[in-house]
């Protein structure tokens, strides 16, 4: 406020805008189609751009009915309800802790994970600024249910993020590495879980050694299938190594790998087999389970099916639709689950959760992390 021929005179917010040198700066705000005009200070002193990214508290204020917030994991400005002749004040001190500003990451990171942008960011994959932002935590640009393209071994591909950090801190070893899952958006091909309609089969008599060391006899269940001693390592070397190569990690995934044919199941038979043993393995490659894909067992046989797979992906919750379909292609596709003895889980095209005899030939979606 000042005195003006002996009247108090209270400065408005209004007269306060105009005071400022307002500019119009590119990459801070949203292209909306028309500028959006800032005025920025850092520390007290004008500035002609944001400060490098660093601990800065911030504080936004914008006219008319716009309201503005800083957004610490791309470092822009976040604008709602922004119209022709929008003009903000963003204000940096110098003064945030470290832990505040982990605490802003996080809380980015948990926005885009809960939205859902469908935007193609291949230009992120190809410039490899992808992995930078995965890498640095902060995933700047990276949203659930954003897309890449790519052309590689003459496989056309959409890879969609299906969900973002959500294996953190499980696995027999801690997996600290912040990741993003990514699934094919329809699937790479179509394949049997088994070349017989069993789900009990020992495959190829192998004996195998889990993460801890121990000697796994009569593999059977979705270890022992075709599907993951055979197909999956295919599908890894032929379509997902040669487009994210190294980026792709290898963690320990408790899977099912023993069957009992006397026990019951879903159907409700008193001895129509179900999973009955599991342990931990390295793994890049993976089907989903129901969990996954439904946020609920339906057909699974037992908890061994299921695993660290006990959670649904971002992509299923925002946009259900994907589960069964992409742009106007419906499809169908294995899920990891024994359903029965002959039985392995499935999505049904037309969006039923279903079973279907492990001889059967029918889409093929897994899914991988990136780092």
């Amino acid at each position: 406020m000042f005195w003006g021929g002996g009247i108090l005179v209270y400065r408005t917010y209004a007269l306060y805008q105009e005071e400022k040198e307002y500019n119009v700066i590119k990459g801070i705000v949203p292209d909306f189609g028309y500028d959006v005009k800032l005025a920025i200070q850092v520390n007290g002193a004008k500035a002609n751009d944001a400060p490098a990214r660093g601990l800065y508290k911030t504080e936004v204020q914008c006219n008319g009915e716009a309201t503005g917030e800083w957004d610490y994991n791309a470092w822009n400005l976040k604008i709602n309800n922004a119209s022709e002749g929008t003009k903000c004040n963003i204000t940096f001190t110098s003064g945030l802790s470290e832990s505040e500003y982990q605490e802003y990451l996080e809380a980015g990171v948990n926005e885009r994970r809960n939205t859902y942008r469908g935007k193609d960011i291949t230009y992120l994959y190809t410039n490899k600024e992808l992995y930078k932002q995965i890498e640095n935590c902060s995933f700047d640009d990276i949203y659930v249910g954003d897309y890449i393209k790519t052309t590689d071994n003459n496989h056309n591909v959409t890879w969609l993020i299906a969900d973002i950090n959500n294996y953190l801190h499980s696995g027999y070893t801690d997996l600290q590495t912040c990741h993003a899952t990514i699934i094919p958006a329809t699937p790479l091909k179509y394949d049997q879980m088994n070349t017989t309609a069993t789900t009990g089969n020992v495959y190829n008599g192998k004996e195998l050694t889990a993460k801890d060391n121990s000697k796994r006899t009569n593999i059977a269940s979705y270890v022992g299938s075709k599907m993951k001693q055979e197909t999956l390592t295919t599908i890894f070397n032929d379509y997902i190594k040669p487009v994210f190569g190294d980026n792709v990690i290898t963690y320990t995934n408790l899977l099912a790998d023993q069957y009992d044919g006397n026990r019951s199941n879903q159907f409700g038979t008193t001895n129509g087999g179900a999973s009955s043993g599991w342990a931990w393995y390295d793994s890049q490659v993976d089907l989903m389970s129901e969990v996954n894909v439904y946020g609920s067992t339906v057909w699974s046989s037992s908890g061994y099916d299921i695993g660290i797979d006990n959670r649904q992906y971002a992509i299923f919750q925002l946009k259900p639709e994907f589960i069964n379909s992409y742009g106007s292609q419906r499809f169908n596709y294995w899920l990891k689950a024994v359903a029965a003895s002959a039985y392995f889980t499935c999505v049904a095209g037309d969006g039923r959760a279903s079973t279907r005899s492990a001889s059967a030939s029918i889409g093929v979606r897994p899914r991988f992390l990136i780092k």
